[in-house]
């Protein structure tokens, strides 16, 4: 029902927004609602509505540190894949596109931001076309193939070669690697083909960086919202391993603001300057940067 809007630009998209209809009990999808609502005060108190969707984004962000760090929470059927959010705890994954959906959300009437609405952009943004299908892999699994899938409907743009990204060799097998982990998967074994053909060709478009040590020399081109995918490197081969928002304090640092794993802080949090938190772990190799458009 939805899959022309896939095809216009995305301040149409934000003009034409419908009603979220779940294929799932509400309760299931929607985690959260007193931390929903508390953003929506917010939003109206501080105007975030007149900010630009990079400084909306962050502001969004910002609200939501000290939300605790929770895994797998997309992983709610067995069968039914559906839009779905838990307010309550957060990934690193589900911290940016939180902040992002609900930052296009205010581009509509106030009447409009609602957890329906919410929900709405959530599918926008997390599914291959902007469609959710009720099938598990019409989910954008890895973060190169939602760069790729959302700079390719013009909702972001991928700036990671115009700030001096290289080409690194690129694999993306992590789900089919520890699929018990994920419930879809382990009730539904059958998907496995199709996620390994999935998983092939995310790994043969090429995978760019920015290296780390050349993150500091473009941090001044960066902005508040930006999206930032951290690249790690396994001795071998090159993958996306972590992901947050870049943020601009006003002393002119730019941090990098993410939901951390419980084995460090266990909580969404703005984190260290973003060139400084790159060498916090050996492996991270280096950084892709997307921009939210309208």
């Amino acid at each position: 029902m939805r899959a022309w809007r896939i095809l216009v630009p995305i301040f149409l998209i934000c003009a034409t927004a419908m009603a979220f209809e779940s294929r799932l009990p509400f309760k299931t999808v929607f985690k959260g609602e007193p931390q929903f609502n508390r953003l929506v005060s917010l939003a109206k108190e501080n105007d975030w509505k007149s900010l630009a969707i990079g400084e909306r984004t962050a502001a969004v962000g910002q609200a939501l540190t000290g939300t605790r760090y929770k895994s797998y929470t997309l992983e709610i059927d067995n069968r039914v894949e559906s839009p779905s959010v838990n307010f309550n705890g957060l990934d690193c994954w589900t911290f940016f596109e939180t902040s992002l959906a609900f930052a296009r959300m205010l581009n509509e009437p106030e009447e409009n931001w609602t957890p329906e609405n919410f929900l709405h952009y959530i599918e926008i943004d997390r599914y291959r076309g902007g469609v959710c299908t009720g099938e598990y892999l019409s989910r954008l699994h890895y973060l190169e193939d939602w760069l790729y899938d959302n700079n390719r409907r013009g909702l972001v743009e991928d700036l990671t070669t115009k700030l001096g990204g290289t080409s690194v060799p690129h694999a993306a097998h992590e789900m089919t690697s520890g699929w018990r982990h994920y419930r879809y998967l382990a009730a539904n074994k059958s998907l496995l083909g199709p996620l390994a053909q999935m998983e092939s060709d995310v790994s043969r478009r090429p995978l760019y960086q920015i290296p780390k040590n050349r993150v500091a020399k473009i941090e001044g081109k960066l902005q508040s919202g930006d999206i930032i995918g951290i690249v790690s490197h396994d001795g071998r081969l090159f993958s996306t391993s972590h992901v947050g928002l870049a943020l601009r304090t006003s002393d002119g640092v730019l941090h990098f603001m993410h939901a951390s794993a419980p084995h460090n802080y266990g909580r969404v949090l703005v984190d260290s300057r973003l060139s400084a938190y790159l060498h916090t772990y050996r492996s991270d190799s280096g950084i892709m940067v997307a921009r939210p458009l309208k």
